[in-house]
């Protein structure tokens, strides 16, 4: 049996400049599929490392005629993309058996399925093992019902299996099957952060979170559990991409890694390895948790890490209590001066267009980010993906007025507040971004800045002209 995962053709988020990510997830899954199913031919398709388009996706689906095609569809924004990559695959080849997961077909399975037939069947939740199970179904050509996390179709109606429990163990799961694009290793860059030439890598500590905010999909997705690999488990991940990719640049694909005593003991790991010195890694982490252990931040910077995404999200105690984003204004403050003491590079996002906002309240968030002095702000407006608490109750209060998944990249506004239309909404966003970035002192002292990343980063969004392109993708 052949399967084939693909990630399909897209567009990538401009915000964050030019970059190409490896299809973390598929390989994942690649990897582990390949482990359990010794007689499963799998392959991976990476169209954006290959510069594949739809025609020659087309023509790769023409030539390696697998019996399973899996689309990555991580995503909102890029459901269409994931159905449309399906769909293809069945022009193709009608008996072909399509199948997509991730977290937004997950919230939307029963939609999904009633409105793309083109998707065969839908892994719910953690895929690994629920994969290898379906797969397994389909060798021996038996019925899916006793496939734990399915959603399919039988005689015309859509069927959702039990949820599957989680993996306990994240430590037995395999390393990221780079190897299945070996030949591509060498094309993941993410110029902003580390250059043109240097090569990137994406690894994973935990799944889940136990936090609640009530604009993110991620806690619900992942059972409302944080789940952690052990530090030791988590080093030799690091070890296996840096030595046998020669990757020197680490993304923690974490919700939220955590600090404490677990970081302190990776930190230990990775310095005790040299690594601290070869390669330097990304995390995001929550504010008051980097408040409450700043003093860890020296040996997470003498292990390599020389960047960390906040949460901040706004400057106002009532949005982040609205937003049950259990932080205060003064825990971001604390977090940043501790990173930019430490020679860490702090970036920080901020969420626009919670349903009380006005002209003067975003006009106050400016002024908190400038008083924060974050070195690198990213405003978003605030987006009801499915799956998310904000979601189920805008949809039930009829907040929702765009309902193209398409323009839910955080970007796009698809609901008003209560005195901001949509239009004025992404118009404040503009706003945000020319209020900050368009500085001329704050350019200046980011180009002559002591910290190299500063500096590098400030060069590249010059080159880059970001308020022109967030102009004219609006």
């Amino acid at each position: 049996m052949r399967v084939l995962l693909v990630e399909p053709p897209k567009e990538f988020w401009f915000l964050m400049g030019e970059y190409l990510a490896p299809p973390f997830g598929l390989l994942q899954l690649a990897a582990y599929l390949a482990r359990e199913e010794k007689d499963v031919e799998v392959q991976v398709l990476d169209c954006q490392a290959r510069g594949l388009d739809w025609d020659g996706l087309r023509r790769e689906l023409e030539s390696l005629q697998p019996d399973v095609v899996a689309s990555s569809g991580l995503a909102t924004c890029n459901a269409f993309i994931a159905a449309r990559t399906l769909e293809l695959a069945k022009n193709v080849n009608p008996g072909v058996v399509t199948v997509v997961g991730g977290q937004h077909f997950t919230a939307t399975a029963q939609e999904s399925l009633e409105k793309y037939p083109e998707i065969d069947v839908i892994v719910r939740g953690e895929g690994e093992e629920t994969l290898r199970q379906l797969i397994r179904a389909l060798k021996e050509r038996r019925g899916l019902a006793t496939v734990e996390g399915l959603s399919f179709r039988r005689n015309g109606e859509v069927v959702h299996n039990p949820p599957r429990p989680l993996i306990e163990d994240l430590d037995a799961l395999p390393f990221p099957g780079y190897g299945f694009v070996e030949d591509l290793v060498g094309r993941y860059h993410f110029t902003m952060m580390a250059g043109r030439d240097v090569r990137y890598a994406l690894i994973e500590g935990s799944r889940g979170c136990a936090y609640r905010c009530s604009f993110c999909t991620q806690w619900r997705f992942w059972g409302a559990r944080w789940r952690m690999k052990s530090p030791r488990r988590i080093a030799d991940e690091m070890e296996f991409c840096h030595r046998e990719y020669d990757s020197q640049f680490l993304w923690f694909t974490d919700d939220n890694l955590g600090l404490g005593p677990r970081a302190a003991r990776l930190c230990d790991e990775l310095i005790q390895r040299g690594l601290g010195d070869e390669v330097s890694w990304f995390i995001q982490a929550r504010c008051d948790d980097v408040a409450k252990h700043r003093a860890l931040l020296p040996r997470l910077r003498k292990a390599g890490n020389q960047w960390i995404l906040l949460g901040v999200e706004s400057g106002s105690q009532e949005t982040l209590t609205a937003l049950n984003k259990s932080v205060r204004p003064e825990e971001a403050r604390a977090a940043v001066r501790a990173l930019k003491e430490n020679g860490i590079f702090a970036q920080a996002t901020l969420i626009i267009g919670e349903r009380r906002d006005t002209a003067q309240s975003i006009a106050q968030l400016s002024e908190f980010v400038n008083d924060l002095d974050a070195d690198l702000p990213i405003f978003m407006i605030l987006t009801p993906f499915p799956g998310s608490e904000l979601y189920e109750f805008a949809s039930r209060q009829g907040w929702i007025e765009d309902w193209n998944w398409a323009n839910y990249d955080m970007v796009h506004t698809v609901m008003p507040t209560e005195t901001l239309s949509r239009i004025e909404l992404q118009q404040e966003l503009y706003e945000c971004y020319r209020s900050y970035y368009g500085s001329w002192a704050r350019r200046l002292r980011g180009l002559f800045s002591p910290n190299k990343l500063v500096r590098n980063t400030y060069r590249y969004l010059a080159k880059q002209n970001l308020l022109m392109q967030l102009r004219g993708s609006l």
